[in-house]
């Protein structure tokens, strides 16, 4: 979540009032996060989340995202619900943008998550996966390994400037990825990008799963292993074993997972901490002018990739089998 762009306050109001959903009494911008413009409105009648989808999101995909939410939490997961405007739309444009309002979520998203919200996160992963299995609609996922080296080359030397050498290194790691990536794995609805900032939380207890606009068609284990990156390391860059072991445990109380996806986890655990360093990479190169938004550290994953490099199977992940 993030703020790109500033909506004036008559055009905000204007907006709100086609929802129906009160008088607007205030409005908030959102700082987290480097892909859409997010900000909190309270109304009268409740608190709520809008977005603006900015530059990553593709207007075409989002009859998808609006779908799924309402889908999985007709399921009993609880996420954001869409809300429609007085005449049924799910999304208009404000401020030249697709737009979309949807319900408020309590809780608190945790920035030092311990072991038992890694379980919380395992379990919430896996039920996600079970409530979208019978999701019909599909969204081929835009950050796969086809779109890593298009990353690579719009970074270009410039990527040396952020680490001597990562140009290179980013190509040699993207060619094995393209050589050799996981096939035929389980595979339905994914999140892509449960991180800690889209989850909350009560009283240790986890309470909502947010930001589904990653959300895609690929296999459950790259979603496992994308919550390992983005969970189970500590500041120092270290991989903490109890936690892996936690987040593990949790999605296996949901859905255990088969022979192939464990043999496929360290790889991957590699190319989803590859996506998000390539990603960062592009977006720490690439700031808006005047965009209220701190863009996050690309090196962070390499050091995680250097740590997956190294990785000889899945129970250095905590998978106990």
């Amino acid at each position: 979540m993030a703020v790109y762009t500033e909506v004036p306050d008559d055009e905000m109001a204007a907006f709100v009032a086609r929802y129906g959903i009160g008088e607007l009494l205030a409005v908030k911008g959102i700082a987290e996060g480097v892909s859409n413009s997010n900000f909190l409105l309270h109304t009268t009648k409740a608190f709520y989340i809008l977005t603006l989808y900015e530059e990553r999101v593709d207007a075409v995909d989002l009859p998808f995202f609006i779908g799924l939410m309402e889908h999985l939490a007709d399921r009993g997961l609880i996420c954001p619900q869409p809300v429609r405007t007085l005449e049924g739309s799910a999304v208009g444009r404000l401020a030249g943008r697709p737009a979309a309002i949807v319900t408020f979520l309590d809780g608190l998203s945790v920035r030092r998550p311990n072991a038992m919200h890694c379980g919380e996160v395992g379990r919430g992963l896996a039920l996600l996966h079970q409530a979208g299995a019978d999701f019909t609609m599909q969204r081929v996922n835009s950050l796969s390994v086809p779109d890593w080296r298009p990353l690579a080359e719009q970074a270009g030397a410039a990527a040396d400037t952020v680490s001597p050498g990562l140009a290179q290194r980013l190509l040699a790691e993207i060619a094995v990825h393209e050589r050799s990536w996981p096939q035929d794995l389980p595979s339905g609805v994914i999140h892509a990008d449960l991180f800690p900032n889209n989850v909350f939380f009560i009283k240790n207890r986890l309470s909502g799963l947010i930001d589904f606009y990653f959300a895609c068609t690929d296999a459950f284990a790259y979603d496992l292993a994308i919550c390992l990156n983005a969970w189970c390391f500590e500041a120092d860059s270290s991989f903490n074993l109890t936690k892996g072991q936690a987040l593990l445990a949790g999605y296996e109380s949901v859905r255990p997972l088969t022979g192939a996806e464990v043999d496929a986890l360290p790889q991957l655990c590699r190319g989803s901490a590859l996506r998000f360093l390539l990603t960062r990479l592009v977006d720490w190169l690439n700031v808006p002018p005047g965009a209220f938004v701190k863009p996050l550290d690309p090196l962070e994953y390499d050091r995680k990739l250097a740590f997956h490099q190294r990785v000889t199977g899945a129970s250095d992940y905590g998978l106990k089998r």
